[in-house]
């Protein structure tokens, strides 16, 4: 590990009691106390507060009486002796402008969310997203098909079928993102439906059964023809989009030749540490409109991989 701060959607300041999970007496008591609050999203997105500056806008359970909620309300963790939850709201029409929840905030994006939420309230925003869109995508046996309930505090869904009695829990997707690195050239490449102008890391779903490192290598070559020896850890990253985690590494490239594989991405090039340092510039200024050569935005993992590179690489 070579970063010591958490990226944007990691750091949460909630401890998550996982032991309260199990005890739905507790959960119940917690979701009465006064001081506790739940954070509603719709379309996956949460409710967050409309003025100068933006927050999480918690409500109290009282408040969600008013709107249509899904059956599930997701324990996330303590903040002091009080609880905090999410739960969905159901329905077409937008409850921050019609509905129950008028006047207490808009509901947004969390991608958009990245740079104007405080740092500790992204990972919040996270992870209600990610078990909102498990919960969304599961409620039906894969074994059986019949309709599943909801356990755990919001983490396993169980089949009541008396036959089948699976369990199912929430999963997270490992991907690699990787800088390749020779001397002072960086490897980065772009895909086709970016804006014009930015390239970033590599990056690539783990294959069942692979390392971490090979993973790394063998996404490379893939999309490239470059070869990888050496893979080190920088750091990792939760992804919400729907539920990965982003595996940050460098890796030593051996070879130079470039064979582009454009089923992959739309193009590849090696870079100096001058031009990456200025791609990073132009980022944090945000894209520029005449196309020139920028990374992606600072709330990614490619970016933050990119500045570690040109100040330590």
């Amino acid at each position: 590990m070579i970063r010591a701060e958490p990226h944007i959607f990691a750091g949460s300041p909630l401890d998550r009691a996982a032991h309260l999970r199990k005890d739905p007496a507790a959960l119940e008591a917690l979701l009465g106390h006064p001081e506790s609050r739940i954070l509603p999203l719709w379309q996956l997105k949460p409710l967050v507060t409309s003025g100068p500056s933006t927050s999480l806008a918690w409500q109290s359970a009282d408040k969600l009486t008013e709107v249509n909620t899904s059956e599930e309300v997701i324990f996330l963790g303590l903040d002091g002796d009080a609880g905090r939850f999410a739960t969905g709201i159901e329905g077409e029409a937008d409850p921050a402008e019609s509905g129950g929840l008028k006047g207490s905030g808009t509901f947004e994006e969390v991608r958009g969310l990245a740079s104007r939420l405080p740092a500790n309230e992204t990972s919040i925003a996270a992870q209600s997203r990610t078990l909102i869109g498990w919960h969304d995508r599961h409620r039906f046996c894969a074994q059986c098909g019949t309709p599943t309930k909801v356990t755990d505090g919001g983490y396993r869904r169980d089949c009541p079928n008396q036959d089948c009695q699976a369990r199912h829990f929430p999963r997270t997707d490992p991907v690699v993102i990787m800088m390749a690195v020779k001397g002072d050239m960086a490897l980065l490449g772009r895909q086709s439906f970016w804006v014009p102008g930015m390239f970033s890391t590599l990056a690539g779903f783990m294959d069942p059964g692979e390392t971490i490192e090979e993973a790394v290598r063998r996404e490379v070559f893939e999309e490239t023809g470059v070869h990888v020896s050496d893979v080190m850890y920088h750091s990792s990253q939760p992804w919400p989009f729907p539920s990965s985690l982003m595996i940050g590494c460098i890796g030593q490239a051996t070879s130079e030749d470039l064979n582009v594989d454009t089923r992959e991405v739309e193009d590849a090039a090696w870079f100096t540490r001058d031009q990456v340092r200025t791609g990073i510039e132009l980022a944090l200024s945000g894209p520029p409109d005449d196309g020139s050569f920028h990374l992606p935005f600072p709330a990614s993992i490619a970016h933050q991989l990119a500045a570690w590179w040109v100040d330590n690489g």
